[in-house]
């Protein structure tokens, strides 16, 4: 075998040893480092602190809150054009890129403006049936 092809093998099971470790230490630190015993609250649902009331099915969310996460989902999709085009930008001459982008990010603006004329962004305050 040639030198060159040992060195691979080398370079191979380096790098698959380092990630092997960088695997496993992490586990073996926690196991160390955490409490012997699993206590009440960590058992319990939610660790926030507060003690929990009542069932998880009789939270009813406002419709507001869905229309949000809705246009978040959209613009965080939109937003992931902007990268690819980021990195294509030099191959593109700059007068037609540069154009582009300020048509795309007006878009994005006339959306956030339409659902904000609609009232999605203004959280109403229930008062809460305990």
């Amino acid at each position: 075998m040639s030198v060159q092809y040992m060195l691979d093998y080398v370079y191979f099971s380096v790098f698959f040893l380092v990630g092997v470790v960088a695997a496993v230490c992490p586990i073996i630190i926690s196991r160390l480092i955490a409490p012997p015993a699993v206590q009440k609250k960590t058992a319990e649902t939610y660790e926030c602190g507060m003690d929990p009331y009542g069932s998880a099915w009789d939270i009813r969310f406002n419709i507001s809150y869905y229309l949000y996460a809705l246009i978040f989902l959209a613009f965080d999709v939109d937003i992931l054009y902007l990268f690819p085009v980021a990195a294509a930008f030099d191959k593109v001459s700059a007068l037609r890129g540069v154009t582009e982008l300020v048509i795309f990010i007006a878009i994005l603006a006339l959306a956030i403006i339409y659902a904000w004329a609609k009232g999605v962004f203004s959280w109403t305050k229930r008062r809460k049936a305990f």
